[in-house]
């Protein structure tokens, strides 16, 4: 059996007793530290990482005699993060013994050492999001390399941002059911696919309207981040900017035509919020720089089958005839042409049909009610 000494997020109760699936009553951690060392966040990022340091002490916990189970858990999780274990030597706070331990270092040049880490900070503000991430990566475990876990981790923190942002929204229920997430029973949850979205399918049961609990039922449930749309206006010109690309579920569908017109879009980085997310995919998918955003709503596009939530919006910019051209970024496959046309021709789209997607549709409909207003505030 090892010893593992603890000094960033894992000395977190709650964390610990979800990545090693033990409790902290039987994990028995006590205080250690270890010489030579500080801890200090990982530059840009909402974790801590270890380096050397002349005369510095880094405190923890320390784990005696850990079981191959719980060593397990432990390197699967820290491996998510590019850590690997190596051995040193530690003393306890309670007896001062030294004593030798194995310790998660930073794979060298993965990371850039910021300023000094706070456990109190990082559970102010990161706690909320990792408890979300880490139940992803240690669901994983036995399924899926830490290094393969590390490939998806950016879509896994998405995944989890969309989580804490549900738990943090207070939406009215005037009109629709207060019934909440206690109404729901769920009996059994598995993951199919992990990739860029995750598939999991669910046996449930939930209160009727009549108050008498339903028959289990399965559900399907593809699991997504938070997602952005903008279209791009121009008030002065009284023009509009969509794009076109290549979708693959028209093309699943059987569609003769696969290749779709909508607003810009993309998806909600973890950390990021709506508006820095629509500025960013203007650029990156069309070369427009946004001068200022009109919300217009945040809905569930196919909430019978998605969990993803969108934001959109209307950009306020300039569109001469030079906007329309090619974009996209190569490192993401995407090839996006964009057009630059009157509103009324972008009006008559949704009469022929030629406007089949959802959010286009919404956008240019709010847009034809809000027009004239935003027409005077630019002085037409």
């Amino acid at each position: 059996m090892t010893n593992v000494f603890l000094y960033g997020s894992l000395r977190h109760p709650e964390l610990l007793e979800l990545v090693t699936g033990e409790s902290v009553s039987t994990l028995a951690p006590v205080l250690a530290r270890l010489d030579g060392y500080r801890v200090v966040w990982a530059k840009g990022h909402g974790f801590p990482l270890i380096e050397a340091r002349v005369g510095a002490q880094s405190e923890g916990v320390l784990l005696r005699a850990v079981s191959e189970d719980v060593l397990a858990r432990l390197n699967h999780y820290e491996l998510s993060f590019g850590f690997v274990p190596q051995g040193v030597t530690v003393q306890s706070l309670t007896d001062g013994a030294p004593e030798a331990a194995q310790v998660y270092f930073p794979k060298p040049d993965v990371w850039q050492a910021g300023s000094a880490w706070s456990l109190d900070d990082w559970v102010r503000d990161f706690w909320p999001l990792t408890r979300h991430s880490a139940r992803e990566v240690m669901g994983y475990f036995g399924v899926l390399s830490g290094e393969e876990v590390a490939e998806r981790f950016k879509m896994i923190l998405t995944r989890a941002m969309a989580n804490v942002l549900a738990e943090e929204e207070d939406v009215p229920t005037r009109l629709r059911s207060d019934m909440g997430r206690d109404c729901v029973k769920v009996t059994t949850e598995v993951t199919g696919h992990a990739g860029y979205f995750v598939l999991k399918t669910l046996h449930l049961r939930h209160r009727r309207f009549d108050g008498v609990l339903s028959d289990e039922m399965q559900r399907e449930v593809f699991i997504a981040g938070e997602a952005a749309t903008v279209l791009p206006y121009d008030p002065r010109r009284d023009r509009v900017l969509l794009i076109e690309q290549f979708r693959a579920g028209p093309y699943v569908r059987g569609d003769k035509h696969p290749w779709t017109l909508e607003p810009i879009a993309g998806r909600i980085d973890a950390f990021e919020d709506a508006a820095t997310a629509v500025h960013r995919e203007a650029d990156e998918e069309a070369g427009v720089t946004l001068r200022s955003l009109e919300p217009i709503a945040r809905f569930y596009a196919t909430p019978g089958y998605s969990s993803e939530m969108l934001h959109s919006f209307i950009g306020i910019t300039d569109l001469p005839d030079s906007a329309a051209g090619l974009g996209g970024m190569a490192d993401e496959q995407e090839d996006i042409r964009s057009h630059v046309l009157s509103f009324a021709e972008a009006m008559r789209l949704i009469e022929t049909g030629e406007a089949n997607y959802g959010p286009l549709i919404l956008s240019l409909l709010w847009l034809a009610r809000e027009r004239e207003r935003l027409r005077a505030a630019a002085g037409m």
